[in-house]
């Protein structure tokens, strides 16, 4: 199949295009800049110029492929309702050029308040969006895009990781480097799941060929969960001997100063499972944990 990916340049985007070429698909990257477009052509992809603004550019890109994954997103967390909204539009321009078809789309979205107080399942749905509460939007438009008959799915992501990068863990390195201690809030019992980014990789391409399958039913959702869930305390830990500074419970009221926008996740629970996942697409991570990542960092190159 010729793939159209989104965020092609970007920490999951570029493992997702070896995972794809080396499975004999042919991959057509979205990209805005020239540095991008070389990184793209060696790495064996097509070149497609644009961005999650230039609506046409994501039609374009879309009409011309077999199936589309879509894993870009502004993680600009200061203007995080704005870009919630951004993420809509491109969604619903992606998935307008595959209305009539049975070409399939991957939809990315995350894990948080799917649950409280237990794993997040495959089954439970996202809190409807709202600018103050929950501002993204990438289900509900994928859920519209379903009800036009379009063949699309979501991919839900935790914390993805390798000694570079390790999602919202990459920032709180950065507070932690910053400020001169590694904190957690309260007892640090709070989860967040995670993933290696070739585990996540993997699941985006055995979700798209499973999508590609008549026989499968449209609308899937999966979740990229390697780990159900890794303290905050234990992550706190791995990051203070990373950086070799003071590891430090902190109250939530201290927490909002400390780790600035950071503080609307640092506390949060964010468990889930992948067991329908696993069963549905035959995937199985191998990839190591979200703390060995941690302890094989190089700190001082970060």
């Amino acid at each position: 199949m010729r793939i159209f990916v989104t965020g092609a340049t970007g920490f999951i985007g570029s493992a997702i295009i070896p995972e794809l070429i080396n499975a004999g698909h042919q991959v057509l990257g979205l990209t805005r800049s020239d540095a991008g477009a070389k990184s793209l052509a060696a790495a064996g992809a097509q070149v497609h110029r644009g961005d999650l603004e230039d609506l046409e550019s994501l039609r374009s890109g879309a009409a011309q492929a077999d199936g589309v994954i879509h894993c870009a997103f502004n993680h600009d967390f200061s203007k995080f309702v704005a870009n919630c909204e951004l993420d809509r539009g491109a969604i619903e321009a992606l998935g307008s050029a595959l209305v009539g078809s049975d070409r399939p789309l991957l939809v990315t979205s995350g894990l948080g308040l799917l649950a409280h107080g237990r794993a997040a399942t495959e089954d439970d749905m996202p809190p409807p969006p709202n600018p103050a509460t929950y501002p993204r939007a990438s289900e509900a438009a994928g859920d519209a895009l379903l009800a036009r008959g379009v063949n699309v799915s979501v991919v839900r992501l935790p914390q993805v990781h390798n000694t570079v990068k390790q999602g919202l863990v990459t920032y709180s390195i950065a507070v932690a480097r910053q400020k001169g201690v590694s904190a957690y809030i309260g007892d640090g019992r709070n989860r967040w799941a995670a993933a290696h980014v070739l585990d996540t990789a993997r699941l985006y391409r055995l979700a798209l060929e499973k999508g590609a399958d008549p026989k499968t039913e449209p609308g899937a959702r999966y979740h990229a969960v390697a780990e159900e869930g890794v303290s905050a305390r234990d992550i706190a830990a791995a990051v203070g001997r990373g950086l070799n500074v003071p590891i430090v419970s902190m109250t939530p009221e201290e927490a909002a100063g400390h780790f600035g926008w950071l503080g609307m996740f640092a506390g949060l629970d964010i468990v889930a499972s992948s067991t329908q996942t696993q069963q549905r697409l035959g995937w199985r991570p191998i990839g190591p944990g979200l703390i060995a990542d941690l302890e094989q960092m190089r700190y001082s190159e970060a």
